[in-house]
Formats: structure tokens, sequence, C-alpha cells
């Protein structure tokens, strides 16, 4: 089977092999023989359905098995199933049914647990936004080819991505279900305004508001925020040019050098040029007389 038409079917995909070859892949295996996959995409692990599986695990064991590849020593690297494999730990589970993936690179391995964890719906949105920014950028992914490849519209990869664009105080408030993934979509309106994002963030969770009720308290925030223009200054009376060109002359000729009146409002100033020290000591003589 090609590593092209196993990613596009899904890690299920994997598991439909002859008889033979799935004895070989497929057994029990100890539990302590198993590290975690460094690359998990998920990053935060509810405690109340961790135990709520682990349970689950005590009463019927692990139904689907874990997805592994074989390291140094007999051991095995997870690729996908780290929530079973918690939750067989908690339940006291000395072994999980496993399947082996050989001679896949780690490349593969990373790619193949990315698209396992989006395809079993259980990411929440930011993981699963950024297990597809990872299909992206390490893997030079298009959105319509991640989109084909976990199953869902380009649409929905593009929108789900958007909330990374989040400051990481609010994709932490959805991660935790603090906020939801419609509450994090109406605050992508305020990213720019970070003040205003805090300022709705802490409005949801204290007065518990649905996510129409946001719409509202954003479109709200929005327009009051909007810089209004300022009103056009009232005129100010200023000299006449013909009143300020006929002084400017008979100073002028009296004083036998350039003037100019220099109008700032209803203020000003009145400018007389000199050109020596002796000009300078004519024009205080006539000034003062």
């Amino acid at each position: 089977m090609s590593k092209k038409s196993v990613l596009g079917r899904g890690v299920g995909a994997l598991l439909q092999t002859d008889n033979q070859e799935e004895d070989d892949r497929f057994f029990m295996c100890d539990i302590e023989k198993i590290a975690p996959n460094p690359d998990q995409p998920r990053s935060y692990f509810d405690e109340e359905k961790l135990t709520q599986l682990a349970e689950s695990i005590k009463e019927k064991g692990v139904i689907q098995p874990l997805l592994v590849t074989r390291t140094k020593g007999n051991r095995y690297d997870l690729i996908a199933g780290e929530r079973r494999l918690r939750a067989a730990k908690m339940a006291g589970r000395d072994e999980v049914p496993v399947v082996v993936m050989e001679n896949k690179s780690d490349s593969t391995n990373l790619e193949l647990a990315l698209i396992e964890n989006i395809q079993r719906h259980d990411l929440n949105p930011i993981e699963e936004a950024t297990a597809y920014a990872r299909l992206l950028d390490e893997f030079q992914l298009t959105q319509e080819e991640v989109a084909r490849r976990v199953g869902k519209k380009r649409s929905t990869i593009t929108n789900v991505l958007r909330l990374l664009n989040l400051p990481e105080p609010i994709q932490k408030d959805v991660i935790t279900g603090c906020l939801t993934e419609g509450h994090a979509r109406v605050l992508l309106r305020l990213k720019d305004t970070p003040a205003l994002l805090v300022e709705a963030r802490d409005r949801i969770v204290a007065e518990e508001l649905s996510v129409r009720a946001t719409e509202a308290l954003c479109k709200k925030m929005l327009k009051q925020e909007t810089p209004v223009e300022n009103p056009s200054p009232k005129p100010v009376d200023t000299l006449p040019k013909n009143y300020c060109t006929t002084v400017v002359n008979q100073i002028t000729n009296h004083l036998n050098t350039k003037v100019r009146i220099v109008q700032s409002g209803e203020r000003g100033k009145l400018e007389i040029d000199y050109y020596s020290n002796d000009d300078l000591d004519r024009l205080v003589s006539l000034l003062s007389r």
C-alpha cells in the first residue's frame, strides 16, 4: 500500500492487511516498553474524561490498538493513541494491544499521528488548528491537500486555522473549555484591539454569555471604539488681505526696509528686516522717536 493512499484514506486503512501480516504486526505489548510520542498533537488532556476512559478500560479493556513503531532494545515509539496509553496506565493495565508500523520514516510517523488525532474528533479546536498548521508548514501541503487527507472541507481548515491568530491566553481558554470555538471565532474581530479583547473575554466568562450575545457585545464595542471625526474648527477672524498690504506699504515707506505681517488667528507679529548693525541702529532711532 502506498504512502499516499494510506494517508488519504486515514489511519484505519493501515489495519487492512492479510491475516499473516496482521498476526505479525498485532500483539499485546508490555505497556512499559512504549514511549509516548514526542510529536503528539494533543497538548491538553481532560482529567475527567481520561478517568472515564480508564474506568471503561478497567471493564472492557483497550478496544482499539495503539499504533507504534519498533525502536532499539525491543521497545516501541507511540505514533497514535496517547489517551488510550495514559488511561490504560491509570487503569493498572500491564499490556495493551498494538499494531506495529514497519519501515516508516519519522516524517511519515508524524504525519500519521497528526491525521489520526484529527480524524478521531477528540482534539480541542486549538490543538486541531495546530495540527493543520504543522501539516501545512512541515510537509509543505496546501490547505486543499490537508482537507483531502483529513476528509474535511477546505473552508473548515481555513476557519480553524484563524484561531491561531488569537493571543495565547485566549487560546488557552479554548483549550481548557473556558471559551467555546464559537466564542473564539467571534473574538477574532477584536484581535487588533487587545484591551477590548481582554474586556470581552472577561465579560463572556463572568456573565456566561452565549455566542450570540458575544456577537452583539463585540459589535457594540467596535462601534464605540470607532473614532468620531472632529468637527471643523470655528473660523477665526483674520485681517483682510488688502488692509495688510496697505499697512505693510506704509511701514515699509517709513522705515525704508522690508516688513511683513504674520497672522496666527487673532494674534500675529510684525517682522522688520535689517541688513547690518548700522541699519539696525537706524531703525531703532526711527522707532524710538
